[in-house]
């Protein structure tokens, strides 16, 4: 064969392959940031092991622990308080946890997983979604991989990560249960308390507050926040919960930027509409939410809303459930006006509201 031949078969084999690497790529993105084992072993083959999202994820997650000075007459000073974990979310030293970890603390260390021991600063706080923001000032602080098109499913595979008990940095793995769980918190009108939980099997103790839930690539997926009880002093195994990834860091960028979480304010108490109830308001086809609650003095009230009417629209857009509608509004700048669409004694009507600041958690 000739050398010219035989170049040209060279040639011809590279540019195949590098045509195939392409349509690769095009296929199969996650080749361009995992190695190949880890996308071999990723859920289009088979998962054998959950080594590479522990590896990706694991030095990222820290362990909290606060201490509150105590007023004795004997031996007044500080002491150890509680347990937490808590997230690295920036190589700028920003640390997602739960509220309830620091909410008593009058001093905070964050101990990290490559031994170091720093004192942790409260930037912020929010009650409602049980999320604060630390900053902790080191070099090399490991990131937690994070990625904005996430979407969890029920069913993803999910590991939980954090210190349970104070026996050192855990991981247990389950998959998502369920998502969308609200009313996990009563918070009365307007609650903007815990919404679009996801709910886990991942076993979720003690000291796992605060820490990582990720999914098979170490990406994080929400913050751990709480195990369900049925009764008091008794646990129910395999029902927790995490603050969804999107969620915990809308709320860290406004703690970092205004130091507090900025939401709108109605003043209404809601309840989604059943199928017969909505027969009865002869609301046919439409959706909406009844309100069986108006705070006095709330904007809702100044507006004229009152017990019995259903909202069926804010701004024009149809309201499907209370919590889009709560949403809606907490996401709404204080003094902006609204028109709410109701439904009063079978005539539409709408009204001018005036959003207000909610103030209840500050």
């Amino acid at each position: 064969m000739r050398p010219a031949t035989i170049l040209k078969y060279c040639l011809q084999g590279t540019l195949y392959g590098v045509l195939l690497a392409a349509l690769l790529l095009l296929l199969f993105p996650q080749l361009r940031t995992q190695s190949l084992e880890h996308w071999w072993r990723s859920p289009q083959a088979g998962i054998t092991s959950f080594s590479y999202a522990a590896a990706q994820a694991g030095p990222a997650v820290v362990n909290i622990y606060t201490r509150s000075f105590q007023h004795s007459s004997t031996n007044p000073g500080l002491a150890a308080s509680g347990l937490g974990s808590g997230v690295i979310m920036s190589a700028a030293g920003f640390v997602l946890t739960n509220y309830h970890v620091v909410a008593e603390a009058d001093q905070v260390i964050v101990a990290l997983q490559d031994g170091r021991i720093i004192a942790g600063k409260v930037i912020g706080f929010d009650v409602p979604t049980d999320l604060a923001v630390l900053k902790i000032d080191a070099d090399r602080l490991p990131e937690i991989p994070q990625s904005e098109d996430l979407n969890p499913q029920v069913g993803d595979i999910v590991l939980a990560i954090g210190n349970p008990y104070n026996v050192g940095q855990t991981i247990t793995q389950g998959i998502i249960s369920a998502t969308g769980r609200s009313g996990l918190s009563s918070m009365g009108p307007d609650s903007n308390g815990r919404q679009d939980l996801l709910q886990t099997d991942a076993a979720i103790n003690s000291g796992n507050s605060g820490g990582a839930l990720v999914n098979v690539y170490g990406e994080l997926v929400g913050i751990n926040t709480a195990s369900f009880q049925s009764v008091a002093h008794q646990e129910s195994y395999g029902i927790s919960f995490a603050i969804p990834y999107a969620l915990a860091t809308r709320i860290m960028q406004e703690l970092i930027t205004n130091g507090r979480v900025i939401r709108g304010y109605l003043g209404i108490g809601g309840a989604d509409i059943p199928p017969v109830m909505a027969r009865l308001l002869n609301m046919e086809e439409r959706a909406g939410i009844y309100v069986d609650s108006v705070s006095a003095g709330a904007p809702a009230d100044k507006a004229g809303i009152v017990s019995g009417d259903v909202i069926l629209a804010l701004n024009g857009e149809e309201i499907l459930n209370t919590r889009q509608a709560m949403d809606k509004v907490a996401e709404t700048r204080p003094g902006t006006e609204i028109r709410v669409t109701l439904l009063r004694e079978g005539k539409m009507l709408t009204v001018p509201v005036k959003i207000e600041e909610d103030r209840r958690f500050q």
